[in-house]
């Protein structure tokens, strides 16, 4: 609301254009009528910042980047892929595998794959109902011995990250790192990771993290200047295509 009421004063104050910036774009993980009587509350929220007067909307990482086609105005995704890789490229790991959690993240981990040149590795996971609860019971390739690292776009409760991190552990994973655009960290989430077999998981600080939810386990590197240089090319007019590449 505070959001839509800005919005809606700059347009009363004869704003030429207004460019919303959204590190993080509220409710992305209702994105589609998965269940009968449910609302697709991500596209709601396009149509809120449009009808408040919206001219544009620049986010990182959406949870389905087909929200993107909710909007009738400009929408621009960036992307910390590129920002978690480099992290974890100059650790300098060795025998590397890239974990997908379910089958649904199995092309993000591809393409995380394509740029460690590493194999992959895939948890068979199902989902309990209605609920953030996820249960693993397999996984598909190889990790024994290996240096594993799952990438998401969000990790909120935790549950999934840290039941992955155990089964990866139980097929014989020597160590286990995560990454994740956006840290929501809520409910159990801090106190799930801090006991968990993870031994880092790396954020963005598209959403802050608390101090009280700072331990040494998570890591915050800062998706500033890549939103700084979007924001200088849309105010000159100049392309964002090369922002979305390496």
């Amino acid at each position: 609301m505070e959001l839509l009421i800005a919005i809606d004063a700059a347009k009363r104050a004869s704003a030429k254009r207004i460019n919303v910036v959204l590190p993080y774009y509220m409710y992305s993980r209702s994105d589609k009528k998965d269940q009968p009587r449910v609302p697709i509350t991500a596209k709601l929220m396009a149509q809120l910042l449009e009808a408040a007067g919206a001219s544009r909307v620049l986010t990182c990482d959406l949870h389905n980047s087909a929200i993107q086609g909710y909007f009738n105005i400009q929408c621009d995704r960036l992307t910390a892929k590129y920002l978690l890789s480099a992290y974890f490229k100059e650790k300098q790991l060795e025998n590397i595998v890239i974990v997908a959690t379910d089958a649904g993240s199995a092309k993000k981990a591809y393409r995380y794959s394509h740029f460690f040149n590493c194999p992959i590795a895939l948890i068979d996971k199902r989902r309990e109902g209605n609920n953030d609860k996820a249960k693993a019971s397999t996984i598909i390739g190889d990790v024994k011995g290996k240096t594993a690292i799952i990438f998401d776009d969000e990790v909120s409760t935790a549950g999934t990250l840290i039941e992955a991190a155990h089964i990866i552990k139980q097929f014989g994973a020597e160590k286990i790192y995560a990454g994740c655009t956006h840290g929501i960290l809520c409910g159990p989430a801090i106190e799930r990771i801090a006991s968990s077999d993870l031994e880092e998981l790396v954020i963005t600080n598209t959403v802050p993290l608390p101090k009280e939810k700072q331990i040494s386990k998570i890591k915050v590197v800062s998706i500033a200047p890549l939103f700084a240089e979007a924001i200088k090319r849309i105010n000159q007019a100049q392309p964002l295509g090369d922002l979305f590449d390496f």
